[in-house]
């Protein structure tokens, strides 16, 4: 009788809460082949774990030498064991370096064509990793959720507002008494959702505005919301781009990569009628939404976690190297040593 096929390992490596939400669509799919994931945090996150989740330290990640390292972060330990991998934290808001290499990884796991192209060329002329396009794992549940035909808006419409967390970048300041005064008369409901380093005290602020009208959400993973709103109000935040690809309408204030695909605002004044226009849902609007999506993340199947698998596969049965080795990386390296308190071997 044949011996049963060793199960593979995976490391699941985050430095942020939001990496739960990013990597355990991949944990679920790795799982569904039979083989075994763990975790390991070199921040917050690790608390967050559930039952049936295993968290593990430096040593016990030698040990249990996994054949992958994935990651949503720029950079990983470069003395665990495996193929270190990288599915990006984020789409393309247009805030600088988005596009760079930190030397810590074999390949990128690319969300669309447009980040793949930028990526691609890269590797062609620096050698040392390789990209394959997946789509992006984070998101898998959330494309299987909203499946089908764009809703219409509701009665009353619901509204998110949502700011990134950078003083230079952030419009909740100065959009905060437009927020105010729009949340006191009914017509429209509103949900308020901050990046995680927001600044405490504009957090403050907006969470004291509750009232019937408007919810102050605490969810870490802000997909969680896209299905309950009708359009999103931002800035220049990432997440702009995942609400996009719902197909629903996003009104931005000062965006750093303005297009089609947004209402994007210069004046305070100009809040109010920008969002009256977006949840009328105007069809020259609707077709720029729809073609940034594609450019972005052309995969509505909810299975890039699959993907991500397959090019892991792909990238070890090819002979698990690239045509270069990797930078000396030594000053990057050291900083990750102290921050995770590892002086052992690589």
């Amino acid at each position: 009788m044949p011996k049963p096929a060793l199960k593979k390992h995976y490391l699941l490596y985050g430095s942020e809460r939001y990496a739960l939400a990013i990597l355990r669509p991949i944990q679920e799919a790795i799982r569904a082949r039979g083989d075994e994931t763990a975790w390991f945090f070199d921040g917050p996150g690790a608390e967050d774990l559930v039952e049936g989740e295993r968290l593990l330290t430096v040593a016990e990640v030698r040990r249990w030498n996994p054949i992958a390292v994935i990651t949503s972060s720029n950079h990983l330990p470069h003395f665990f064991p495996g193929v270190k991998v990288e599915t990006f934290h984020g789409f393309n808001a247009g805030k600088p370096r988005h596009i760079y290499i930190r030397g810590f990884f074999d390949l990128y796991c690319t969300t669309g064509p447009r980040d793949t192209e930028q990526f691609s060329a890269l590797a062609k002329k620096l050698g040392h990793f390789s990209v394959i396009e997946t789509g992006w794992p984070k998101l898998d549940p959330f494309l299987k959720e909203i499946a089908g035909p764009l809703p219409p808006v509701r009665k009353p419409p619901v509204i998110l507002y949502h700011s990134t967390f950078s003083p230079s970048w952030s419009a909740a300041e100065t959009l905060y008494e437009e927020v105010k005064r729009l949340s006191r008369d009914g017509r429209w409901h509103w949900i308020v959702s901050f990046h995680p380093k927001m600044n405490p005290e504009t957090r403050a602020k907006f969470k004291a505005l509750q009232n019937e009208y408007l919810t102050f959400a605490e969810n870490d993973n802000i997909l969680e919301l896209f299905p309950q709103v009708d359009m999103m109000c931002s800035d220049t935040s990432s997440a702009l781009s995942e609400f996009l690809l719902t197909g629903k309408p996003v009104v931005t204030f000062k965006n750093r990569a303005p297009g089609p695909q947004l209402i994007d605002i210069d004046d305070p004044s100009q809040f109010e009628p920008a969002i009256e226009r977006a949840l009328s849902r105007p069809p020259e609007l609707m077709q720029a939404i729809k073609a940034f999506g594609e450019a972005i993340h052309p995969y509505h199947d909810g299975h890039s976690s699959e993907r991500v698998l397959e090019a892991i596969d792909a990238f070890i049965a090819a002979g698990g190297r690239n045509r270069k080795s990797k930078p000396l990386n030594f000053w990057r390296k050291l900083k990750l040593r102290r921050r995770i308190g590892y002086w052992g071997p690589a």
